[in-house]
């Protein structure tokens, strides 16, 4: 049985061949990490962020697929020049309609890269003591998603060391 490959739109490729912003910042502000290399789908967000909580630079680096990469890259493209405030109200479905959609069974790629930026973006608010009223104290959907992707990683490399050691 052979399998057939996913139908990515010409968007999603060319963001995958050609990634915006993509590579390690070295002066950012904050990163943040979403998903789990064992699964196949990670994210590190690098946002350079100036005193007025304007992001100035956007980063990635990203280990995956192509919705991965796309959706990675068209945040980082999304949030430049944007207060921290307005990244924040990023949903993954418009990261989705910003990449011309996506199949369906890749919507958590879209969902995990808006994870991965309000984790930087909780991270950064954190880091300078400030709790803004906008941020809400509970975890958000795309942030719960991140973890949930997260500790299935974990239990399925569990099981997979348990396997290997029978």
């Amino acid at each position: 049985m052979s399998r057939s490959p996913l139908p990515y739109n010409s968007k999603i490729l060319e963001l995958f061949r050609n990634p915006k912003n993509l590579g390690k910042m070295e002066d950012a502000t904050v990163s943040a990490v979403a998903g789990n290399p064992l699964c196949g789908d990670m994210i590190i967000f690098y946002l350079k962020i100036n005193n007025k909580d304007v992001i100035e630079k956007a980063s990635f680096e990203s280990y995956g697929c192509a919705a991965n990469i796309a959706t990675s890259s068209i945040v980082t493209e999304m949030i430049k020049e944007m207060k921290i405030e307005d990244a924040w109200n990023i949903s993954w479905k418009s990261v989705i309609e910003a990449v011309g959609g996506v199949p369906s069974v890749k919507f958590h790629c879209g969902i995990l890269a808006v994870g991965a930026l309000k984790r930087a973006l909780r991270t950064y608010c954190k880091n300078k003591g400030v709790s803004p009223d906008w941020l809400p104290k509970e975890l958000t959907f795309e942030e719960k998603q991140a973890l949930e992707e997260e500790e299935l990683a974990k239990i399925l490399s569990k099981r997979m060391k348990a396997e290997e050691e029978k």
